[in-house]
């Protein structure tokens, strides 16, 4: 299957692999017959890879939901979102919807994720983020044109997601990783380990991710090595990460930071990528 051009992130996420794409396919294996992406996100990699088999997955499953129906039915959510309006008073409107729990979960599928591509499309800086009770909380953009119809790549996003054999679910990491295929390639771009105490993102899914998380990460990469299974990890440049993974092959890349409160922090910044292999 020859890779489509048009095929991209349809939501800009926290984190997100566009800008480092290079970097990385420079250190993927030569050959990937079947990938594994436990913290899929905005899916960079994936669409520039294209993979014929492919299991993702993400704790957030309004994220889920938004693949979902991008392959099951991706006219209706063109449909959906021609609906939307770039004007602050609608958006936090749009934003409440979640705030109804009941009649929240009456909203179908294809609602739910109109509502987190306008989101997406519409807030401050793009970025996806819930308090603490699970409800997206960034205000407003007042941006002059967003693109929040993007039938173009929605469609084409739609198309691989149904040529390929993609297997989408919305479990915690470890539950995807026992079930892989001897041969699978894992590709893991977990919540990174804040280089500062006031520079973490943690806040796309409820609970966040800790350091005990970190652990418990690094020790599925140890199981997924003693299994025979090639893996690569992105994460902050920080010592912690570091001695976590003393026993792999490290490389430094510089990647852009374009989240933080001031500007004047945003920039490059070191980021590690781990590998089990050469």
């Amino acid at each position: 299957m020859g890779k489509n051009k048009l095929v991209a992130p349809v939501l800009k996420w926290v984190g997100g692999k566009r800008q480092l794409l290079d970097s990385l396919t420079s250190l993927l294996p030569k050959r990937i017959i079947t990938y594994c992406e436990p913290f899929i996100g905005g899916g960079a990699l994936l669409f520039d890879l294209q993979p014929n088999i492919a299991y993702i997955n993400d704790i957030n499953d309004e994220l889920i939901n938004v693949y979902s129906v991008i392959k099951s039915d991706v006219e209706a959510l063109i449909t959906a979102l021609q609906a939307f309006r770039n004007e602050a008073g609608y958006f936090y409107a749009v934003r409440d919807w979640d705030r109804n729990r009941l009649e929240y979960r009456t909203r179908s599928d294809v609602e739910r994720a109109a509502r987190i591509i306008y989101l997406n499309k519409t807030c401050y800086n793009g970025l996806f983020r819930v308090n603490n009770a699970g409800e997206f909380n960034s205000p407003f953009g007042s941006y002059r044109n967003p693109n929040i119809v993007n039938a173009p790549t929605l469609r084409a996003v739609s198309s691989y997601l149904n040529t390929a054999t993609i297997r989408l679910t919305s479990l915690d990491y470890t539950e995807v990783l026992k079930t892989l295929p001897k041969g699978t390639f894992v590709y893991l771009d977990p919540p990174y380990d804040p280089v500062s105490d006031t520079s973490g993102f943690t806040g796309y899914s409820r609970g966040g991710f800790t350091r005990d998380d970190q652990i418990r990460l690094r020790e599925c990469c140890d199981d997924l090595d003693a299994g025979g299974l090639k893996f690569m990890l992105s994460n902050s440049a920080t010592d912690f990460i570091k001695e976590q993974y003393a026993a792999y092959h490290i490389t430094v890349v510089q990647a852009k930071r374009a989240v933080n409160s001031d500007f004047t922090k945003r920039g490059e910044v070191e980021e590690l990528v781990v590998r089990n292999y050469e």
